[in-house]
């Protein structure tokens, strides 16, 4: 039990993470074994908790044309230091604030005995209420108790707002409105998304881009000056033209995604939480809480308003994250004032509700710094190291072209199609020599805007923002982006069992009182009065449910956890009335459910005075703390050897049928030994032996329906189930079994299946050998889990961890993958998770498994396509360069083929929906290449078609096409446009050929993809009003319909040829480790020579 000073609950197991915005400090800190993964600065498979430093390092090395753009939506790293430079000011104003009032009101002797305290000005009074915004925000900020006193306490402060501190608010929408007319919502003002003008903006940032508009400008200006302005603009205006459609292109692109964030980022920001109204609990959005709501709050849930303490028992709340102090601090009538933002530690009450939003200070906090500051992944960080590689290349190749180039044309050696000279020196004009040498260094400097794929980094983010958002249709809302690509490379699983694996629709169907069982458990004509009046008195007050009688209504309304909510149910049919046993009693003490103990208990003074304590928890940890039971006769029997055997048979009797068993005990306490004030009432310990026996509940939990499909289907991929659960390790056998966790009863033994407390007894070493073997942890604690999930990530697994508790919180942030449940998890969970199942269902888990390998394989394709335009557009133009001193593809063809590449791929290859086919393979490993076997095979057989043919063309195209009989001119812009147009078609086409890099029908499912279709037609619509209508702007001419035909045919081909290719096997080993071992192996012999 938490005791009362703030050192004694630095042990509870409830946790902070870095999410909220409590200092880092109690975050695991990024452990040696990922600083040690790699010695690279791309080299980062796990970007949770990585140190600054090293994301740091991965910037300074990144090749990057336009800064803004390529760590847009990685963490900025300048923001982020301001952002927490920002919320320690904040809070140290708030402090001095209430430090000031303090001081002020000790200085006017305020506190002094019968000297009473000058209330705030009560001007600004609204009709419906007695008391002002200003006063209620004074009351909630000063945190004065002597304040809140003179208002008449909680109570008073409950009858100015017109609330009633049992029953709340009304429920009308016309009271709902006059309080947040009167005392404001519970909203704080958010900063603007950026508008599609400063998207539009930063694309122009492009370093190569801006080089082009002046290259263009230039351009312009030379051929204005010597051909005039109806000839000469088309140069220089073709390729500024060109460059805007690539930036509008870019800035739209990149809005779009911006407003999949936004979107998701508001969902993320909308907390649902339960307040009570008309006596009623509901659930309702934290941005829909009023003023005067009562608001019950529980371990791990987030303080959704500032307000003062109704009730509470053990109430202890994390204020760190407005203090910055890592500090828990018990509330009770003399600390009753709660903050906003603050999470409960431990305990339970109610809260009457007194400012919201903007009033209180962490709506002041959170509209200082509401915008989301980004954040890496490390799919996105490979990335980046794959664009700088073939980036460095790119501006290699560029150079090359530019020096062979400019040598070729100032010595002579470039020719016009006819034959002439272009540049003969002491002839031509300077403005003629100008011109050619900004041609050639347009076309180098495009080739550098082709060759660096400023666009590959960023598909991770498109493919992402898409699949985040198709994720939230299938029940899965994910708070970090690297969790969804990092659930692709998910080895394990370990999964909670109840409401994950199970319904969690609880009923009460075997009951075992007065020493048998009850055979029908809702008869109480079984049961004895005595037994029946001190098991009712235990549920309705040991508890953190309640039941709601509608006015006329015979339906009640239960509310609660699932467990709660069936035991109550039981009493209710069994005839309780549960305000009415509840007034009959006082509980003077608790000690609220722990998931370590797994029990809970509350001590009750009757009317007459009488002390009863009761407790509840699991049935073998209950049965082991009794010596008597209560028989037939309503009469207290010791418990001998043999009933002690009978009740730990039912038990096992019911958890082997995939019951969850309770214990319900009690015993009486002389009101002597109660403590007598506040200081040794919360620090007493309840007593918990010596109980009486009252009864044994079995209650029915069924599995969800498909649960054991979506575990043969993890099994398929290659993931294993394992099941980590409170429960009895019977009933998670049973249950085990049920979902095919387990295969049959010859695999339940040990190692496989392990108690909690065996696994946590073992030495470090010992888990380590047996936590490959373990399919089922029973009676886990969340340290349980903790260990299990540290043994498993050093085994070298990547793990994903489902949880809903407070204490589930570390296994949840020391897990690769994070699941929160978004039902019954509490908002400590949540925020410790990194991705927040809606509907608790493991089916949706596995749903996140297959769209985090999609992730990954749409990245994929899409590598795959641009590498095959980079290489075979570079090949192509560096070749003609050297050999021809000129090239086939222009700077404007080159931007064109950039946008297909870039932008137009990314959207058409990163929005594939997953297939099936993706189950039926291995994880993905974090530490694979990108850039696979198969996709080089791929490659190289698609980019060494395309080089071939269109080198063909370019130096054997005249007579191949028989040309023979046109101009120079003409012939040489037909020859070209051929190539252009067919090049395009080839990319077209192989765009198709990347949708299934393994597998032959490149068609199936292509129907379903409206945005690919969409994408690919609109590229084929496009190519064909550049060839007919712009002919002037990209320095083509119209083709006839055979040398359409011929393009189509040479794009076509790459089809029949991809089969082909994808026959040809390739090892299962990476060549680039191939590579490695033949040059380690070569560099072994030549040390032995």
């Amino acid at each position: 039990m938490i005791n009362g000073s703030g050192e004694d609950f630095k042990s509870s197991p409830y946790r902070r993470t870095s999410n909220d915005l409590e200092a880092g400090n109690s975050r695991r800190e990024f452990g040696e074994e990922e600083e040690d993964e790699g010695s690279g600065p791309f080299d980062i498979v796990r970007t949770k908790s990585a140190p600054v430093d090293r994301l740091r390092r991965w910037r300074q090395a990144a090749l990057v044309l336009n800064a803004s753009r390529r760590f847009r939506y990685t963490l900025d790293l300048k923001k982020e230091e301001e952002r927490k430079q920002l919320i320690a000011k904040i809070r140290m104003h708030a402090q001095v604030i209430r430090a000031a009032v303090l001081f002020q009101a000790a200085g006017e002797g305020v506190n002094e005995p019968g000297v009473p305290k000058k209330l705030p000005s009560i001007q600004g009074h609204v009709s419906d209420f007695d008391v002002s915004l200003e006063e209620l925000v004074s009351i909630s900020r000063e945190h004065d108790l002597s304040l809140l006193e003179q208002y008449g306490g909680v109570k008073g402060v409950a009858g100015k707002v017109k609330s009633h501190l049992d029953k709340g608010v009304p429920a009308n929408n016309t009271d709902l409105i006059s309080r947040t007319k009167a005392f404001g919502s519970n909203t704080y003002p958010r900063k603007k998304g950026r508008s599609f003008w400063r998207f539009l903006w930063e694309a122009c940032r492009d370093t190569t881009l801006i080089i082009l508009m002046v290259a263009a400008a230039a351009s312009l200006a030379l051929g204005i000056k010597t051909e005039g302005i109806k000839e000469g603009w088309y140069d220089g205006g073709s390729i500024a033209l060109a460059v805007l459609i690539v930036i509008v292109f870019t800035a739209l692109s990149d809005y779009r995604q911006s407003l999949q964030f936004q979107n998701l980022n508001e969902e993320k920001q909308n907390i649902h939480m339960e307040v009570i109204r008309v006596g009623r609990r509901i659930k309702v959005s934290i941005f829909d809480i009023v003023v005067g709501d009562v608001v019950p709050l529980k371990i791990g849930d987030q303080v959704p308003a500032d307000g003062i303490l109704i009730t509470g028992h053990s109430l202890a709340i994390d204020e760190s994250s407005m203090t910055g102090e890592s500090k828990i601090v018990r509330k009770d009538p003399k600390a009753p004032f709660l903050m906003s933002g603050c999470k409960v530690a431990d305990g339970y009450g109610t809260m009457l509700v007194t400012s919201v939003g903007i009033n209180t200070e962490w709506g002041l906090l959170m509209a200082s710094i509401s915008e989301d500051n980004g954040e890496e992944t490390p799919l996105q960080v490979r990335l980046n190291g794959v664009a700088t590689f073939i980036g460095i290349v790119g501006l290699a190749v560029a150079v090359v072209v530019l020096f062979v180039l400019v040598i070729r044309f100032f010595t002579g050696k470039t020719e016009n199609p006819g034959g002439s000279v272009q540049f003969q020196a002491g002839k031509t004009s300077v403005s003629d020599a100008i011109d050619g040498f900004i041609k050639i260094f347009t076309v180098a400097v495009t080739i550098v805007v082709v060759a660096v794929p400023e666009g590959l980094p960023l598909a991770v983010t498109l493919t992402l923002a898409y699949s985040m958002r198709k994720m939230m249709a299938d029940k899965a809302l994910v708070r970090r982006l690297s969790a969804c690509e990092t659930m692709g490379s998910a080895t394990t699983i370990c999964s909670d069992k109840t409401g994950t694996l199970t319904l969690n629709q609880m009923t009460v169907v075997d009951v075992f009182a007065c020493g048998k069982k009850i055979e029908s458990p809702e008869n109480k004509s079984l049961l004895p009065p005595g037994v029946m009046s001190l098991l009712i008195e235990g549920i309705a007050q040991n508890t953190t449910g309640s039941v709601y009688v509608p006015e006329g209504g015979t339906t009640v309304e239960i509310s609660g956890s699932p467990t709660e909510k069936a035991i109550i149910q039981w009493a209710v049919n069994l005839g309780m009335d549960f305000d009415a046993v509840r007034s009959e009693s006082l509980v003077i003490h608790a000690f609220p459910f722990n998931s370590e103990k797994k029990r809970g208990g509350v001590a009750l003074k009757l009317l007459d005075s009488e002390v009863h304590i009761h407790w509840k928890g699991a049935a073998e940890i209950v049965l082991a703390s009794c010596t008597d039971y209560m028989d037939a006769n309503g009469c207290v029997v010791q418990m001998k050897e043999d009933k002690v055997s009978y009740f730990r048979k039912a038990i096992e009797d019911m958890a082997a049928g995939s019951l969850r068993c309770v214990a319900i005990a009690y015993r009486s306490y002389e009101i002597e030994k109660v403590p007598s004030n506040d200081v040794e009432m919360a620090n007493w310990q309840l007593p918990e032996k010596n109980l009486i026996l009252l009864a044994i509940v079995g209650i029915k939990d069924p599995c969800r329906p498909g649960v054991r499909d979506a575990v043969k289907l993890c099994i398929d991929a290659g993931v294993k189930v394992r099941m980590v659960t409170g429960d009895n390790l019977q009933t998670a056998k049973a249950i085990a079994l049920e979902c095919g966790i387990l295969g049959s009863n010859g695999d339940a033994i040990e190692p496989n299946l392990i108690e909690g407390k065996a696994f946590r007894a073992m030495s470090e070493m010992q888990r380590l050998e047996v936590v490959d073997k373990i399919s089922v942890m029973g009676r886990s604690s969340p340290n349980d889990k903790l260990l299990l999930v540290q043994a498993l990530r050093r085994k070298g697994h990547v793990v994903a961890v489902t949880g809903d508790g407070t204490n589930d919180a570390p296994a949840l942030h020391e897990a690769d993958i994070g699941l929160a449940m978004g039902i019954q998890g509490t908002e400590v969970a949540k925020e410790s998770s990194d991705i927040i199942i809606l509907d608790d269902n493991f089916a949706s888990v596995v749903k996140v498994v297959r769209w985090g390998r999609s992730v990954y394989a749409n990245i994929q394709k899409f590598i795959q396509f641009q590498l095959t335009v980079n290489v075979a557009a570079l090949i192509i133009n560096v070749v003609a360069a050297v050999s021809a001193g000129n090239v086939p593809l222009n700077a404007v063809q080159l931007l064109w083929v950039n946008l297909i590449m870039d932008t137009l791929g990314a959207l058409a290859l990163a929005t594939e929906p997953p297939t099936d086919h993706l189950m039926h393979r291995p994880p993905v490993g974090r530490r694979e290449p990108l850039i696979t076997n198969v996709m080089w095979r791929n490659l190289i057989i698609q980019a060494l078609y395309q080089v071939i043919v269109l080198l063909i063309l370019n130096f054997r195209g005249r007579s191949i096409l028989n040309l023979e009989h046109e101009s120079d001119d003409q012939a040489s812009k037909l020859k070209n446009t051929l190539i252009f147009n067919a090049f395009v078609l080839c990319q077209i086409f192989n765009e198709l050929n990347a949708r299934k890099p393994d597998e032959i029908n490149v068609w199936k499912g292509v129907t379903k993809n409206r945005l690919f279709m969409g994408i690919v037609g609109l590229t084929v619509v496009l190519q064909v009003i550049i060839i007919f209508f712009l002919g002037k702007f990209t320095s083509t001419v119209r083709l006839s319909w055979k040398l359409w035909l011929v393009s189509v045919v040479i794009g076509i081909i790459s089809w029949p040829l991809a089969i082909v290719g994808k026959l040809i096997p390739v090892p299962e080993r990476p060549f680039s480790d191939i590579l490695q071992r033949k040059y380690a192996k070569k560099e072994n012999q030549e040390d032995n020579l």
